[in-house]
């Protein structure tokens, strides 16, 4: 077994590659100089052609969402920040995988409970989104699919530890010797985004991503993050989730603070999870913030790691995992993203924490397969989106969005369909009554002289509380 480790071993902030570039993201390119590596959204083929142009080297370009990420002049990058048909230009910065300090965790949340009640996650995929997976760890060898490297090694092998160690907590083979995973018998999926050195940047976890929902798999699991956010991984998010991924993702550990959970974690298409100790105390390193959604153990973790060994972390990296398990086993039994989302809120354990610490509650595995309400669930089924279409009428004047949605439960108890347009804060919004076990209809939502970016949320609740969401970004 590896030694144990004591104290801090990763960093949790964000490195920004390329020396000059601040990591304010834009304002930082005007003191830039030289060649920069940056994420272009465009929004036009003509503002995609007009990026290559500009280009010395083509790092990336992205199949499903509208990103090239480039090597460029600095000179060139500011000139691309007003083009009309570029939609913003960012630095490509750099995410960390989260651990700190050196499997009571398995226990806590009532996994083996649903192991012995047959629940093994058989039939779901998890993408782990991370430093990569040891293909020969006995104890997850049994389980694993594919993998893809988005770092540039050149392999999906984990040089470091981390990605074996994530792994081994959402699922481990239940073979009678090392740990035992949430999960047992989903297929993981191993997407190389951090390097060996435990670090990657925006544009190889956003075509991590984008990989994950490509290939139809069902969780996605990003222990990893960074201080400022990212279009180009909020992009990515938004189309894996609206693809049908669960996307969940470790809160952060910057702690003790307030309002700090880090990204991609506090983008509302994720489900951002903090850090309890064996007592249920937070962890005393856990970000903590109003996108806290759930709470799951990450105080001194046992699991695999690399090397065919088993080590000892701490860490939100280490709560993420144990919701990603919980998450492929919903969706093994056919819940959709939304639902295994809503049901895991309904059936988690109120810890008595503040919301912003433990969000709906602990993470309570047996419940969520048993549909029993936990300390802020009903037991109710939740409801679920359907689907959320957005038309864009926009025109010089207005910002305009004809938004079509359809929303269902099968309680037959759906209550209120409400939708919101906002750009950091909200400008429009629209609330429907609806009724009975399914629901369709078509709102408008508007502003006037308005441009850029916009998040279009849609928040279906039932009579007894239950919620879904889903996000779209759109551009005026």
């Amino acid at each position: 077994m590896a030694d144990n480790r004591n104290g801090v071993s990763r960093r949790n902030v964000l490195k920004i590659a390329g020396g000059s570039i601040a990591a304010a993201g834009l304002a930082g390119l005007g003191s830039a100089s030289g060649e920069v590596e940056v994420n272009v959204g465009f929004s036009s083929e003509r503002g995609r052609q007009e990026t290559l142009d500009k280009a010395n080297e083509t790092v990336r370009e992205f199949d499903s969402i509208d990103v090239v990420t480039a090597k460029m002049p600095a000179v060139a990058a500011k000139g691309l920040q007003n083009n009309p048909n570029v939609r913003y230009v960012e630095e490509n910065g750099t995410v960390e995988a989260l651990a700190q300090t050196l499997p009571w965790g398995i226990d806590r949340v009532d996994a083996d409970v649903a192991h012995s009640n047959g629940n093994t996650g058989s039939g779901a995929d998890i993408a782990i989104l991370d430093t990569g997976i040891d293909s020969d760890h006995p104890d997850l060898q049994a389980n694993l699919g594919t993998g893809k490297d988005f770092s540039g090694k050149g392999t999906w092998e984990d040089g470091d530890g981390h990605g074996t160690h994530c792994a081994g907590i959402a699922n481990a083979v239940n073979n009678s010797e090392g740990v035992v995973g949430v999960s047992t018998e989903a297929t993981l999926h191993a997407g190389k985004v951090l390097g060996d050195d435990g670090s990657g940047s925006f544009s190889d976890v956003a075509a991590g991503l984008e990989w994950a929902a490509n290939q139809g798999y069902d969780v996605a699991s990003l222990s990893l993050g960074a201080s400022s956010g990212s279009t180009t991984v909020k992009d990515a998010v938004d189309y894996a989730y609206n693809n049908g991924v669960l996307v969940v993702s470790s809160a952060g550990n910057s702690g003790p603070c307030n309002e700090c959970v880090g990204y991609p974690a506090a983008y509302s298409n994720a489900v951002a999870v903090s850090s309890t100790d064996s007592d249920d105390t937070l962890s005393s390193f856990s970000s903590t913030g109003s996108e806290v959604e759930l709470a799951a153990p990450g105080g001194s973790i046992y699991s695999t790691y690399a090397g065919g060994g088993y080590d000892t972390l701490s860490g939100t990296s280490m709560s993420c995992p144990h919701v990603s398990g919980a998450g492929a086993q919903l969706m093994a039994n056919g819940a959709s993203n939304t639902e295994a989302r809503s049901t895991l809120q309904n059936t988690a354990e109120d810890l008595g924490l503040s919301s912003n610490e433990q969000g709906y509650g602990l993470l309570d595995v047996e419940a969520a397969l048993n549909g029993d309400s936990g300390g802020g669930g009903t037991g109710d089924t939740a409801p679920s989106v359907d689907s959320l279409s957005v038309n864009n009428r926009s025109n010089g004047g207005w910002a305009r969005f004809e938004v079509s949605w359809s929303v269902s439960d099968a309680d037959g108890d759906l209550a209120s369909v409400d939708l919101a347009l906002t750009q950091s804060t909200t400008v429009d919004s629209a609330t429907t009554s609806v009724s009975g076990s399914s629901a369709s209809g078509s709102d408008k939502l508007q502003e006037k002289k308005g441009s850029g970016t916009y998040d279009v949320t849609l928040t279906v609740t039932d009579s007894k509380g239950n919620t879904a969401t889903q996000t779209t970004t759109v551009t005026a």
